[in-house]
């Protein structure tokens, strides 16, 4: 049976997220000189074909539909993926000088989200067949490999990603993909049966990694001094003051959008201004129903809103793990534990960026941010998913 309460689960987020894409977006209709039905309406088209394709593809055979649907994802996404940088304008649109989207006609797709849901099944896929031996179920007790021998089994991997982490991080200028995607790897292959001592040398390599695109980068150097500049005297305050050796840095101006975002989530207080009536999204924060969500939301809605949107998102990602542990295929195991950390680690990476305690990294929140992207992809995604739970002991 398919789990019904995380389909509809997932329903009501998508409702949420088309209502305040027409609430937030009201600055960005006078600024882009658009109906003021615009965003609603590409929205709400996005998420009801979202919806239908969920409803379609889980009440498929898992054991027909998984496999060619997750591969043909990952493959077709991948090439668009290397296709972007080489195609004109007219097919490929440029923002920030870099091609993220692919222009067909009116539509335009993001082909790194479909790649994330295709990239999470071929893990599962893969790690199923070749890390973890056939002729073990998970949950009995497996080989213990040598730190040698798990490197050499898991090296083809990371040969892999280093490819895709050169692609969106430095065609496409998107390096807060390529934290979520590598998180999710290095946990699904501690899930296939990767040892702790391994799992704590690939995080050092990917911090490495992440340290040298950071440090390469102007735009990401000024971004993170904008961080900096907003926690340094917070983190003076945890050492003696003796200790003046924490580093500071003076900026001429201060990042106004994560400013502007903590006011907004002060403003809306407990239970928020009213749906419809935040003044942060009237061109303080740009594009608020994008990226900033939470902060717009929070405003209109107050915290315990927003908190009850988040408790019904971690649902989302409990059902998924619940799907995952009572499955006894192990490939539907790791993609049911993958996806749920690529919905839960953008939620976090999103959530601490608009607080400040991470530097921004332009992760959109899952089903709520607007962008038909990544609502058909993570649809698609969750369609997978609720096939696999008809073979789980719900």
């Amino acid at each position: 049976m398919i789990d019904r309460p995380l389909f509809l689960a997932v329903a009501a987020l998508i409702v949420i997220g088309i209502v305040f894409s027409y609430s937030l977006s009201a600055y960005a209709v006078l600024l882009f000189n658009t109906q003021p039905w615009h965003f609603l309406i590409r929205q709400f088209g996005a998420g009801m074909v979202g919806i239908f394709l969920m409803w379609v593809i889980a009440r498929q055979n898992p054991d027909k539909i998984t496999t060619p649907l997750g591969i043909a994802i990952f493959t077709l996404s991948v090439l668009m993926m290397i296709a972007l940088p080489f195609l004109p304008e007219h097919f490929a649109k440029e923002v920030g000088g870099a091609k993220r989207w692919l222009k067909l006609g009116p539509l335009s797709l993001a082909p790194v989200e479909f790649f994330k849901v295709g990239f999470v099944y071929f893990l599962a896929w893969s790690l199923s067949r070749r890390v973890i031996p056939k002729h073990m179920k998970r949950g009995r007790e497996q080989k213990r490999y040598t730190l040698k021998e798990e490197l050499v089994i898991v090296l083809p991997y990371l040969i892999v990603f280093l490819a895709f982490m050169f692609i969106i991080a430095i065609f496409q200028n998107d390096l807060g993909q390529v934290i979520v995607l590598a998180a999710t790897m290095l946990f699904l292959i501690t899930f296939a049966g990767g040892s702790i001592r391994f799992f704590g040398m690939i995080l050092l390599a990917g911090v490495g990694f992440i340290a040298v695109f950071v440090l390469t980068s102007p735009h990401r150097i000024e971004r993170f001094k904008g961080w900096w500049y907003m926690m340094q005297n917070a983190i003076a305050k945890l050492f003696p003051q003796w200790a003046a050796a924490v580093p500071k840095v003076s900026l001429a101006e201060e990042p106004y959008q994560v400013s502007n975002s903590l006011h907004a989530i002060h403003h809306g207080g407990l239970f928020g201004v009213g749906l419809g009536d935040g003044v942060l999204k009237l061109g303080f924060l740009s594009e608020v129903h994008t990226d900033f969500v939470l902060a717009g939301m929070a405003e209109e809605i107050g915290i315990v809103g927003v908190g009850m949107v988040i408790a019904l998102l971690m649902f989302v990602v409990f059902r998924l793990l619940r799907i995952a542990g009572r499955s006894e295929n192990t490939a539907y195991y790791i993609y049911c534990s993958g996806f749920a950390m690529i919905i839960g680690f953008s939620f976090f990476i999103n959530a601490l960026g608009i607080s400040g305690v991470i530097p921004l990294k332009g992760i959109a929140v899952p089903f709520l941010s607007y962008g038909g992207s990544q609502l058909l992809a993570l649809s698609i995604g969750m369609g997978l998913a609720l096939s696999m739970s008809k073979k789980s002991k719900l």
